[in-house]
């Protein structure tokens, strides 16, 4: 039972998808999940099994493009994170008045910058009454830096500085591939090129790229100095050990700076990405029942 509708945000129409449980009975408040994306914006290829896996185990669930992605308003591809905490938040809002939505059991779930973001979300709004954190930044800063060397990184800092005043003048930030803003190393690639292959076909999905603003922004965003604000609500923190995209130690900080209740939870021998159904069906299961025990238990009716 999945329904394709839209709210706003900032006045910007936000495309989204609600999944209910199919034995949801008229009049029933059910607890209720949002799923967030990454910083790639491929809602639709990553997310639906997320969802769906929710909603075959009894929540409402939520999947929507932030501004700037799929068909969503906004400046194509521009991820914004604290922008992107409105579009969640707004999300929250909507979710509360949907019919079958419990609005008193709304959760959260983020995969990679989704994470950071629905981390940050929680922590600002106490409406979001459990949290599950896949594989997200604490500090962009540290983040960024991480996946790459020095000299790259001063090369970096000169090319944001010459985007800000192109942005001034022209209004434009230069735009690039998505692996070139973000890249991530070759585990996932080498080690299962078969697996990997199915997503490949979203590759070109934003052939317009991705601005150099972007980089500037998440830089800006560090989650883990708000994480503290989201207890005693509850925050899951799952991370894949061999993450080439997102190092462990950006879960393992921010495991560390929450309040209680919290968890981390480490898949060993895991890439960023086969947190992902279509690239590792047996790190999705892990993942999924991490998650379901968890909104089980911190969403449960009183």
């Amino acid at each position: 039972m999945e329904q394709d509708l839209f709210f706003y945000s900032d006045c910007l129409k936000i495309s989204a998808r609600l999944y209910v449980p199919e034995d949801y009975v008229a009049g029933e408040k059910r607890p209720a999940v949002i799923c967030v994306h990454g910083n790639s914006g491929r809602r639709d290829v990553y997310m639906p099994a997320f969802a769906k896996y929710l909603a075959r185990h009894g929540y409402v669930s939520l999947i929507f493009y932030h501004r700037g992605f799929g068909d969503s308003e906004g400046v194509r591809t521009r991820n914004v994170p604290m922008e992107q905490v409105r579009d969640i938040l707004n999300a929250v809002t909507f979710l509360e008045l949907r019919p079958e939505v419990d609005p008193a059991r709304i959760g959260l779930f983020g995969v990679s910058f989704g994470g950071a973001t629905v981390t940050y979300a929680a922590a600002v709004d106490t409406r979001v009454k459990c949290v599950v954190d896949v594989a997200g930044p604490g500090n962009g800063e540290r983040w960024t830096r991480s996946k790459r060397p020095t000299w790259e990184m001063f090369k970096l800092m000169d090319e944001l500085k010459e985007d800000r005043i192109q942005r001034v003048l022209t209004g434009q930030s230069k735009r690039l591939p998505y692996q070139v803003l973000f890249p991530q190393g070759p585990g996932i690639q080498q080690r299962q090129a078969d697996a990997y292959a199915p997503a490949q076909r979203y590759e070109g999905q934003y052939p317009e790229g991705y601005p150099m603003e972007s980089v500037e922004e998440a830089m800006k965003f560090a989650a883990e100095t708000v994480v503290h604000q989201i207890a005693p609500r509850a925050i899951l923190f799952i991370h894949t050990e061999r993450d080439t995209m997102v190092p462990v130690e950006e879960s393992k900080i921010m495991h560390e700076r929450a309040g209680a209740p919290k968890k981390l939870f480490l898949i060993p021998g895991a890439d960023h990405k086969e947190v992902y159904e279509e690239i590792n069906a047996q790190v999705f299961a892990l993942v999924m029942q991490e998650t379901l025990a968890w909104c089980n238990e911190h969403l449960a009716a009183d």
